[in-house]
């Protein structure tokens, strides 16, 4: 009977030791889903998004969908909520498409943020590293200095159903209204920033079509690539300036031979560390305050679910190298 007890009792140990304890925390885990893999923009966000989880010690990965088609991204979040994760970050491609399915996530008690789509509807929170109107100005100064003041332009953006570069589009074309009566938008907007291949086709439409077309904003990484690879080849450098966000990396040699001026980004590396870092913390009880100063953003302003940063980098010929060796 004695031995039979003490067999019982090795086995309890046993069972005791291999069991999990219930007390023990799960690793957090987070699945971010981008707008489109495979770009220099968004490799630069998944280092940063890797960097981020090594440092905090928890899972943390990066979705970049084959195609900007936002029903990609409805996928991959569905993914990620059958997974059970603690937190989904996105950059949304359409940001009303993905309402029902953050909705969903939400009534899981996933924790969701998301980039570049201010005030983001289901959205725990949304954080920009840049106010949509100093971008959007900024951007418009710089094509003004450019064109001396005159002319017509043009802008693209990622795609007309991005909150976030339509934002920019609305501040840069305000701006010019109030401070360069002579310059005006020879078209409406084009939502083809997310594709070198559909900016240059356009670029070359344009050229065609608009003989009085001096500059293009390229509100999109891919937009300032496509559109200075068509001036390049058209021969129209110094005739058409292009300004914007893109990946210095992937444009410095057009900026260097003068087919893309110049333009202004946020890093988007930092932007993967926030998404990891602000998750994580929130997760752990912080909550975002108005005037506070975080890492990344520096010191931002909460408006409604959306923290604004104030952290934007100018893309020049003195900057382009430094920026590209940094991997972006």
């Amino acid at each position: 009977m004695r031995r039979i007890l003490t067999v019982l009792a090795l086995l309890v140990l046993v069972v005791t030791l291999a069991a999990p304890s219930s007390y023990a925390k799960d690793k957090f885990r987070m699945g971010i889903v981008v707008k489109i893999g495979g770009i220099p923009w968004f490799n630069a966000m998944e280092a940063g998004i890797k960097k981020a989880a090594e440092a905090r010690g928890v899972d943390a990965w990066m979705i970049g969908p084959q195609s900007s088609d936002p029903a990609l991204q409805v996928r991959a979040i569905e993914d990620l909520i059958a997974q059970g994760v603690d937190a989904i970050g996105v950059v949304p491609n359409d940001a009303k498409v993905l309402e029902p399915v953050l909705k969903r996530a939400k009534d899981k008690g996933i924790l969701v943020i998301t980039h570049e789509s201010p005030y983001q509807k289901y959205a725990d929170y949304d954080f920009e590293l840049v106010t949509s109107q100093y971008f959007g100005e900024t951007h418009m100064k710089l094509l003004a200095e450019k064109l001396g003041g005159k002319g017509g332009y043009v802008i693209y953006v990622g795609s007309l159903t991005v909150p976030l570069h339509n934002a920019w589009a609305d501040a840069a074309i305000e701006y010019q209204k109030k401070n360069y009566p002579d310059m005006y938008e020879v078209s409406e907007r084009f939502g083809v920033a997310e594709s070198a291949d559909d900016s240059k086709r356009t670029m070359n439409d344009l050229i065609s079509g608009h003989p009085d077309l001096k500059g293009v904003i390229g509100f999109g990484s891919q937009g300032p690539i496509g559109a200075g690879r068509a001036i390049k080849e058209r021969g129209m450098i110094g005739k058409i300036f292009v300004i914007g966000s893109f990946s210095p990396g992937q444009g410095k040699r057009l900026l260097k031979s003068g087919a893309v001026t110049g333009g202004y980004m946020w890093n988007p590396m930092v932007a993967g560390e926030v998404f990891v870092n602000l998750a994580v913390d929130i997760h752990d009880g912080y909550k975002p305050k108005s005037g506070e100063t975080y890492e990344g953003l520096n010191e931002y302003q909460l408006d409604g679910n959306t923290l604004l940063g104030k952290n934007v980098t100018p893309i020049n010929i003195d900057t382009v190298d430094e920026l590209a060796a940094m991997g972006l």
